[in-house]
């Protein structure tokens, strides 16, 4: 089978479209004929040599597709159904073996590419919306990298719930895309310092959820944003790691600040398929939409992380094998 491999850290150019052997499927485990795998920015760190990542290795860690054989000890699943996973190492491949445990099914209305942008990010907005604070009425939420793939799915979910989103994006554009999906608000962290103008647009509260994505650029100002009793996220590090702080110095404020990853909100099979149910539910019902920026083949997976380096995009991209 063709799949993307990294042999070495660096840029882009590092990824190079390959002959490989196609893998089998073992016990508990199907092989999945892939349509299209998301990409994330977590990619991105990986290829440049993350701590714990080794090389040679597939990148990618969500696709749909159909099922292509199922392995021993396998209930439920057969041979073509439509799935889709999250958190299962390489996708940028033609095939990949899933945990029969991982997978998704997916409604029949739902086109088979553009589901590969739901599972991750999808999954992603829903557990930091529902498991550290309350959000609703009169909450006020802020999502940083607001026209990312996150950033809209949150948007469209935080608004659904009824909460007042204010965004940052780098461009107008952007910023028009936000507010389309919902969000009040979008601060152009360009011109405008952002923790200033949460302060101003709500009267001097501040948010009650901060929503951060990018880390090292955007925390020391979340630290000034958030309000008494807020609870600022941490998911992710686009800009590199949030430098520490003293945790007394959280107290006068009462601050609660939270480290996030996926793989720990979807540790069993009921937790995924609940949260799962919520996604294909809203997108059924119409106000949650998916929004696809890009769909490139897999050999132009280094154009696609050029792409996501160059924060030019809003929404998902995607890989297709052909």
């Amino acid at each position: 089978m063709k799949a993307i491999r990294v042999t070495a850290f660096g840029g882009p150019e590092v990824l190079t479209l390959a002959d490989v052997e196609t893998p089998v499927a073992g016990n508990g485990e199907v092989l999945v004929r892939v349509a299209a795998a998301g990409l994330n920015y977590m990619d991105v760190g990986q290829r440049r040599g993350r701590p714990g990542q080794t090389v040679p290795y597939t990148p990618g860690g969500e696709a749909s597709g159909t099922v292509e054989a199922v392995g021993a000890g396998v209930e439920g699943v057969k041979v073509g159904d439509r799935v889709a996973y999250a958190m299962v190492p390489g996708s940028y491949a033609e095939f990949v073996v899933v945990p029969a445990s991982r997978l998704l099914a997916l409604p029949a209305d739902l086109d088979l590419v553009r589901a590969a942008a739901l599972p991750l990010q999808g999954l992603t907005a829903h557990y930091l919306l529902h498991d550290f604070a309350s959000v609703g009425p009169g909450t006020t939420v802020l999502v940083h990298a607001v026209a990312g793939g996150v950033g809209l799915l949150l948007t469209q979910y935080a608004t659904h719930l009824g909460a007042h989103v204010i965004g940052t994006t780098s461009s107008a554009e952007k910023a028009e895309k936000a507010k389309a999906a919902g969000a009040r608000d979008v601060i152009l962290y360009t011109q405008t310092d952002f923790a200033a103008e949460v302060k101003r647009i709500t009267g001097g509260k501040g948010a009650d959820l901060i929503l951060d994505a990018v880390g090292k650029t955007t925390f020391p100002g979340d630290l000034e944003a958030v309000s008494t009793r807020g609870h600022v996220v941490i998911y992710g590090a686009a800009s590199g790691p949030a430098e520490p702080i003293l945790p007394n110095s959280l107290t006068a404020r009462a601050l609660t600040v939270s480290g996030a990853s996926l793989g720990n909100f979807i540790a069993t099979r009921e937790e995924l398929l609940r949260r799962a149910a919520d996604l294909f539910a809203g997108l059924r019902e119409g106000w949650l939409k998916i929004t696809v920026d890009h769909v490139l083949p897999l050999a132009q997976a280094a154009e696609a992380h050029r792409l996501i380096e160059s924060r030019t995009t809003s929404g998902k991209l995607l890989l297709t094998p052909t």
